[in-house]
């Protein structure tokens, strides 16, 4: 019987825990048919893009997510600005309660409110027993005067959303900017990365030449292991031209928000790049981006905000007028009738004679955060003024640079010429070629840089000035 009695608890328990381990075994396969079914998804490579410069920039306005930010900065302020003009407009609230007392006094008044009140109301007024009350009501409370607040609220809400808008412009500034650069520092790591493998070529070209003349006895030794060496230099050059484009990419994928797995190619303009140059003088471009940037608009914006906060915080002094109303019923159960609807209109006024010192401290805290914003502003004014100037010099150094490189390949060019037929007639060493091959990718690679580098000036001396606002 023990026996029978044990195998029937075992078989009981079996029957709870074998659909349980089913179930589990369901819940993981499905899990691990999920996981098959949606990992894929986050690997799954996207269509290749291309970008010129051109939409390079339109796409990263449309995506880059610090431009996206400030989009929904100005919808918040804009947000804000419906907050403080509500105060304008009369609050409406409804609402029911329900009293249960032998209080006396309270007992009386819900006796009126519910038009009960008769003769024999005050018999045992000392021990009038439980009364309960239920009142809904409708309360209406309308502003008259708040001391310049809500004024104040709304044009600082206001003066909010010209800062948040300034603020993305100042955005969208520096981020046609940074793509510009990018997209001229991937041109410039391109163009680096041919003259590598140009030398590469010529340089291999000259050492199995060298080779077979030293096999043959008429170069020495020497001569190999030194265009060895430089093979070996050019091949770094290679190397690092080659990660220099790979990371200008990741920048521009960065700036364009692009995804981890979306493959895109950065397109060559399709004719020579202008040469920079300056248009005006440098007072000039600095009044001018005094009177453009959005970052010194912006700060002043942020000025007459502090200012409207300041006349918030001194309305605290002023007396605050409120008309109300309500309307509702007072009844011993629950419903409405017209019979018992009461209604109580009013004007309330008050004024705070003592915070314990808390306006007076607010106030102080408000001149502090006005003092704050103006040196904000003057900081911002400098800091602009020397931005212009750096972008100047640079482009006029860069300028400057340029025109002496482009001479410079010049020259490199007819010497490697010049020292190439000397080479062949055997009037000059394998040092003498290996200097000037040096010399001719030096220049070339000069000449790049600073024509890159005036170009990235030149794009700096716009953005100093507001050109993209």
């Amino acid at each position: 019987m023990l026996k029978t009695t044990k195998d029937k608890l075992a078989l009981s328990l079996l029957s709870i825990i074998v659909p349980i381990l089913m179930l589990s075994n369901l819940s993981l396969g499905a899990d691990h048919a999920f996981q098959n079914v949606t990992a894929p998804t986050s690997q799954e490579k996207l269509a290749p893009l291309s970008f010129t410069l051109k939409q390079a920039v339109d796409h990263a306005l449309a995506n880059n997510p610090d431009l996206q930010i400030a989009i929904e900065r100005i919808g918040h302020a804009e947000a804000q600005l419906g907050i403080a003009l509500s105060a304008f407009y009369p609050q409406i609230t409804a609402r029911a309660s329900y009293e249960h007392s032998n209080n006396p006094a309270q007992v009386f008044s819900m006796i009126l409110s519910q038009r009960d009140f008769n003769a024999n109301s005050i018999q045992d007024i000392n021990n009038p027993g439980y009364r309960q009350n239920f009142r809904p009501e409708i309360v209406g409370k309308l502003s008259l005067f708040r001391g310049g607040q809500d004024y104040h609220h709304s044009k600082a809400a206001e003066l909010g959303i010209d800062a948040a808008e300034f603020e993305r412009s100042s955005v969208h500034n520096a981020l046609i900017e940074a793509v510009t650069i990018s997209y001229y520092t991937y041109l410039a790591a391109l163009e680096a990365q041919k003259v590598a493998q140009d030398s590469i070529v010529a340089i291999t070209s000259e050492l199995n030449q060298t080779k077979l003349r030293y096999e043959a006895g008429t170069a020495l030794k020497s001569d190999v292991l030194s265009l060895e060496v430089k093979s070996a230099e050019t091949q770094d050059a290679e190397i690092r031209s080659a990660n220099s484009i790979e990371l200008s990419k990741t920048s521009i994928a960065n700036l364009l928000g692009l995804p981890s797995n979306q493959a895109f190619t950065i397109l060559s303009p399709s004719s020579i790049l202008t040469k920079p140059k300056l248009t005006d003088s440098f007072s000039n471009l600095l009044a001018l981006a005094l009177l453009e940037r959005p970052e010194i608009k912006a700060a002043a914006k942020q000025v007459q905000i502090r200012e409207h906060q300041l006349k918030i915080e001194r309305g605290a002094y002023l007396p605050k007028a409120d008309a109300f109303v309500s309307y509702g019923q007072n009844s011993q159960h629950p419903g409405f009738s017209g019979q018992r609807d009461n209604v109580t209109v009013g004007v309330a006024v008050e004024m705070n004679l003592f915070s314990g010192f808390n306006t007076k401290q607010r106030i102080s805290a408000a001149e502090r955060k006005l003092a704050e914003v103006r040196e904000t502003e003057r900081k911002t004014r400098l800091a602009i003024e020397q931005e212009v100037k750096i972008a100047f010099l640079k482009l006029e150094e860069a300028l400057a640079r340029l025109r002496v490189t482009e001479a410079s390949v010049r020259a490199a060019d007819e010497a490697l010429r010049l020292v190439n037929e000397e080479r062949r007639a055997g009037m000059v060493t394998v040092t003498r070629y290996i200097e000037s091959e040096v010399a001719k990718n030096k220049a070339q690679s000069n000449s790049i840089a600073a024509h890159y580098d005036a170009l990235n000036a030149e794009t700096a001396l716009k953005k100093a000035i507001g050109d993209w606002k």
